[in-house]
């Protein structure tokens, strides 16, 4: 006679963390849910793959409902993802944004569910030490003071040197790329885009150009190497002034180029022929528009241009958001966005002329396509270098960022401008001929 013990008798009324996960996406949810008290949910057959480890987790998300809980809890490695590379995973984010659809459970069954999970859940467990929490950690001060700004700007660019050109590839350029064709690498790209700017620029030897928010310096010494320019960037990253310094000195460009470690408002130069801003608006405030724009027009001769490049929103309706959820807290603190009309109407208000915008949302998909490729590439180092919790952080914020891109949440406008003269001569041709 064969004896064999009786299963464990579950407490009535308790509940298991599959259930509760197939009570809110449905157990024909696409995705395969594991937790640490053993039970599963969703689609056992699913190719992608989740794991709640540990109860800390289960907090993460509980007290912080939406992307922010579960990004709290994958970067402190309480959630795993199966079925993607951590350096890209797209493929889990695009089937959360898309697919997953949650279901508003009845206040009783929420009752229920903390029986047995315990009050202690409701709990919030300390922040990841990537996170900055606004004011707080950051640095006291007026939101885009000086002060503020230069935290807020080391808190993401002086991660590592090291690091960024793992992960942004030899022109270590931090910034939307334009692909001349489909097939083209991201360095072309990247190449292509400065080529670009130049171009709309109208740069000639012996111009003089100031890059603000340059970086790495990539466009200053695109400038000088290929257009016999003097070009000077400021940036308020000292790890990016240094980088860029010894790499302009490398390339022989020292005569022509210079990169200082400066708050862009503290450049005394004047009669400047161009003026690039490539990625440095999202970081101003919309609020400091008018005081931004007027300032580099003062840097400005008359007949001098303005390019500026940054990330919009596909509408105007709401001028000053600030970015306070995964991204404003792990990426760019006090990083605000809004639609290319409201940065139109602020040049044009500061006196500019607009000559010229284009939408660059496409390529800015295909750029942190590439930039997570090279991450998966050289995973193991960059893991080593910034830590396991920092290399999730960025593979989660440049998928989610393609993600926005590729469904236009997000755009990348560059909008040209010149500084009239007193007659009205702006020196810009009839008709534009970029020729790239």
């Amino acid at each position: 006679m064969n004896y064999s013990a009786p299963e464990p008798r579950r407490p009535t009324g308790t509940v298991t963390l599959g259930e509760i996960f197939d009570r809110l996406f449905g157990a024909d949810a696409p995705v395969r849910f594991s937790a640490y008290d053993g039970s599963t949910g969703g689609d056992a057959s699913a190719t992608i793959g989740m794991h709640l480890r540990t109860p800390r987790g289960l907090s993460y998300i509980a007290t912080s409902p939406g992307s922010l809980g579960l990004a709290r809890a994958y970067v402190m490695g309480d959630l795993e993802l199966d079925g993607v590379h951590p350096g890209d995973p797209y493929d889990a984010l695009q089937l959360t944004e898309n697919v997953l659809q949650l279901r508003r459970p009845a206040p009783a069954e929420v009752v229920r569910w903390l029986r047995t999970l315990g009050l202690s859940t409701l709990k919030m467990p300390e922040h990841p030490p990537q996170e900055v929490r606004p004011i707080r950690r950051l640095t006291k001060g007026i939101r885009h003071g000086r002060g503020r700004d230069a935290n807020a700007i080391s808190h993401h660019y002086d991660v590592s040197n090291r690091f960024y050109e793992m992960v942004l590839g030899p022109s270590v350029t931090y910034t939307c790329a334009c692909y001349p064709t489909a097939g083209a690498t991201l360095e072309e790209a990247q190449d292509h885009k400065y080529e670009l700017v130049a171009r709309k620029l109208g740069l000639e030897p012996g111009m003089r150009l100031l890059d603000v928010g340059c970086g790495w310096g990539g466009m200053v010494r695109h400038a000088a190497r290929e257009h016999g320019v003097r070009a000077l960037g400021v940036t308020l990253s000292r790890e990016q002034a240094t980088w860029a310094q010894e790499r302009i000195k490398k390339d022989g460009l020292d005569h022509l180029a210079e990169v200082r470690h400066l708050d862009y408002r503290d450049v005394t130069e004047t009669g400047f022929d161009a003026v690039s801003a490539i990625g440095l608006i999202e970081h101003i405030g919309v609020h400091n528009y008018p005081a931004y724009f007027s300032f580099l027009r003062s840097k400005l001769r008359d007949e001098g241009r303005l390019l500026n490049h940054g990330i919009t929103r596909p509408d105007n309706k709401h001028p000053g958001l600030t970015r306070r959820g995964f991204i404003g807290r792990y990426v760019f603190p006090d990083g605000e966005l809004t639609g290319s009309g409201t940065i139109v109407a602020a040049m044009e208000d500061a006196g500019f002329e607009v000559q010229h915008q284009e939408n660059l949302r496409a390529h800015y998909a295909k750029t942190l396509q590439g930039w997570c490729d090279n991450l998966v590439a050289n995973w193991d180092a960059a893991v080593q270098e910034v830590g396991l919790g920092t290399a999730r952080v960025w593979g989660l914020y440049m998928a989610g960022s393609r993600l926005g891109f590729d469904t236009d949440q997000i755009q990348l406008h560059q909008v040209l401008g010149t500084k009239n003269a007193a007659s009205g001569e702006s020196g810009y041709p009839l008709r534009h001929d970029f020729g790239v």
